[in-house]
């Protein structure tokens, strides 16, 4: 069995190649994909050759963790049937390259308790799920706090957003360098943070990735405060002690979600409470990948970049 897949063969060198890929198992659902997301987080830190030593890594390497699907084969015992539509963290199934993550493929092939199964109306935000149960992860759970204040308004610092308005939480104030990037607010005020002179936020929510920034946020804090880094740093992190001293500044690391934040998502999604419109703002085919990728990475009016797999034979 074959598919077609996004093999990055070096830091910013990439290709859509045949790979081939192992047999299913008795429990393996075969998925043809319809639709994948590209990350401008990790999946960057591998285009442009600055990810951190992490296990699995490595070139040639298929990249993507957000794809979506129709189901083609099913066991016969499993609750996902041919032709449901299904989320899929990505595969380890292709032969002969790294796929750590592997999800920008025409087809996969998984263990069935790795797929969700999704509304088909979803259609490309579909691919969007696990980014939103990553929100979702960050402010769920015991001992955590609703952002007042969030870094960032590129998907997930929406997201987070948006889930916090969800959750009952009062609006938060978003913070956006860029522009362009400011609109598109839903029941939230998003700002230039030199215009911003607060003081005391409760709990900031960093999704900007800028390792170099943990020095202003603390300084935005009230005592007590925490941040939680919500994005994926490439750097070190370091901050000077003695404004965080005064403060008694919490820290918090928000990792990546988990099969209750994805059947909360989901819920949220089905009753209207969280929505996915205005996220992807970019589609490409198969074809014109290797520019989609530098679009999704170096341009500020990209929030979302999906491959659209549905042509590739």
């Amino acid at each position: 069995m074959q598919a077609n897949a996004v093999v990055l063969e070096s830091a910013k060198t990439l290709s859509v190649r045949p790979v081939d890929l192992t047999d299913p198992e008795p429990g393996d659902l075969v998925i043809d994909v319809a639709h994948s997301g590209i990350s401008a987080g990790t999946e960057k830190l591998f285009w442009t050759g600055e990810m951190p030593p992490f296990p699995g890594m490595g070139y040639p390497l298929i990249p993507g963790y957000e794809a979506s699907g129709e189901v083609v084969e099913a066991p016969a015992s499993s609750a996902i049937k041919v032709g449901d539509t299904v989320f899929v963290p990505g595969s380890t199934c292709a032969k002969g390259v790294k796929s750590l993550f592997g999800g920008a493929s025409n087809r996969i092939v998984c263990p069935t308790d790795r797929a969700i199964s999704l509304d088909s109306a979803l259609g490309p935000q579909a691919a969007l799920v696990a980014l939103a149960a990553t929100a979702r992860h960050a402010i769920a759970g015991v001992g955590t706090t609703l952002p007042d204040l969030i870094v960032g308004h590129g998907v997930l610092g929406r997201l987070l957003a948006r889930l916090t308005v969800a959750a009952g939480g009062a609006a938060p104030t978003v913070w956006e360098k860029a522009e362009g990037r400011r609109a598109g607010a839903m029941g939230y005020d998003v700002i230039d943070p030199d215009s911003d002179e607060r003081r005391d936020y409760r709990s900031i929510y960093d999704c900007s990735g800028d390792s170099k920034l943990l020095n202003t946020l603390i300084g935005r804090l009230q005592k007590g405060g925490e941040i939680v880094l919500a994005g994926f740093y490439a750097e070190p992190l370091s901050f000077a002690f003695p404004p965080a001293f005064m403060r008694e500044a919490r820290f918090r690391v928000a990792a990546e979600w988990n099969r209750g934040d994805i059947d909360a998502t989901r819920a949220l999604i089905d009753n209207g409470a969280l929505s996915l419109d205005g996220l992807i703002t970019h589609t490409t085919h198969a074809s014109g990948v290797s520019d989609a990728y530098a679009t999704a990475f170096t341009d500020p009016a990209c929030l979302k970049m999906i491959i659209d797999w549905r042509a590739s034979a």
